[in-house]
């Protein structure tokens, strides 16, 4: 009996219902945003709701380059991880690092109790006004820098370090896999780099900065190194605890795309790799939610135009590429986005003593996924005109 060849078939089902699953991937977000723009105008009028609609597109700006991060690192998961990140990680994208974590700086840099600190945010108060949220998280904005800043660094360079097979930007590419061979290179590059901003901070905020952008470095060696604790053999391949886990919440008939297509971490593996998701989400988050103070001090307002409403489109954005394969597809997307994610980290670390317009750490990051995109295009077309290698009995 022969086999059937049967491969086509899911390829075109596939592409037949790209719409489908835009709107089922996106359905939420729609959904919620509509809900939230409703509650803004409710609370605050035609202007609350034009704020948090300006906000939802800020952090959806900001944050391409972390959905096509967010993308590869998910489609390592088994689907009942990657729910995980809608539900659960929405909650903590939301409430966590939009609601609670600027309660938590002005608590700590005020010195104040919780119910003091959630007082003093509804509140409200103009940023330039001593003592008030706004100016408190502002002047917080050294610290904050300096953690996420360091730690998306060391993505880039661990990334641009690693001597990769596919290139886009060879003439820089190639020289850095070069010094990647040398032991240690992101960490002296990230040492030196803070060293560096602790210069730039001056001698009342050095103290602050450099403990801030060590404690960033420890928490990225601390992530990687629990991931790499929980993938046993060290290449994705799973233990048999991990393979019980994936049978139990896979969906029949199922298989990840990307590289690792026979691989989906579950398990252990996948609670780290959820943990480091976080992780990479929040420190993508810090100059949104800083920049967001920028535009209103109110914390309700920026709680539905910032998590509601550009953390719901984020997720899906990443869920989307996932399900679609568009990091395979296009294949210099991931090299597009930690280039951003390079020129994000150097953002964040000079506004320790420069200030940065929101719209130029918007625009950069779009400015290289949208290049990436364009040169993928081109590489395929020049792929679909090679000819194919003849095949040998």
């Amino acid at each position: 009996m022969q086999p059937c060849d049967c491969r086509p078939a899911p390829r075109a089902r596939t592409r037949s219902s790209a719409p489908h699953v835009f709107l089922r991937t996106f359905g939420w977000s729609f959904g919620v945003s509509a809900v939230a723009l409703v509650v803004a105008f409710l609370y605050g009028g035609p202007q609350a709701l034009f704020l948090a609609l300006v906000l939802g597109i800020l952090e959806v700006s900001l944050s391409f380059d972390n959905a096509v991060v967010n993308a590869r690192i998910l489609e390592r998961m088994n689907p009942f991880w990657q729910k995980m990140f809608l539900t659960v990680g929405i909650v903590i994208a939301v409430f966590g690092m939009r609601v609670l974590f600027p309660l938590l700086i002005v608590g700590v840099t005020a010195r104040l109790n919780p119910v003091d600190a959630v007082q003093l945010a509804l509140a409200k108060g103009p940023i330039d006004e001593p003592g008030t949220y706004a100016y408190i998280l502002h002047h917080a904005h050294p610290q904050i820098a300096a953690f996420g800043g360091i730690f998306l660094l060391m993505i880039f360079l661990d990334f641009m370090f690693e001597d990769r097979e596919i290139k886009w930007l060879h003439w820089l590419e190639t020289p850095l896999a070069k010094v990647g061979r040398m032991n240690g290179a992101s960490l002296v590059v990230g040492l030196f780099a803070l060293g560096i901003i602790g210069q730039l901070a001056g001698p009342e905020l050095q103290g602050g900065v450099l403990m801030a952008g060590i404690f960033g470095m420890v928490t990225y060696f601390l992530v990687q190194g629990l991931g790499e604790l929980f993938d046993t053999d060290g290449d994705g391949e799973l233990d048999e605890e991990d393979i019980t886990a994936l049978k139990q919440h896979a969906a029949p008939g199922t298989q990840a795309k990307g590289p690792n297509k026979a691989v989906a971490v579950a398990g252990k593996a996948a609670f780290m790799l959820f943990l480091y998701l976080e992780v990479i989400d929040a420190s993508f988050s810090f100059d949104g939610v800083i920049g967001a103070f920028a535009i209103t001090s109110d914390p309700i307002i920026i709680a539905l135009g910032l998590g509601l409403i550009g953390a719901m489109f984020v997720r899906s954005l990443t869920v989307y590429l996932v399900r679609q394969g568009t990091l395979d597809e296009f294949e210099y997307l991931d090299h597009g986005a930690h280039w951003a994610i390079g020129a994000l980290a150097v953002i964040l670390l000079i506004t320790i003593g420069i200030e940065v317009s929101e719209v130029i750490t918007g625009l950069i990051g779009v400015f290289f996924i949208g290049a990436a995109f364009l040169a993928s295009i081109q590489r395929n077309k020049r792929k679909a005109l090679e000819p194919e290698p003849a095949h040998t009995a």
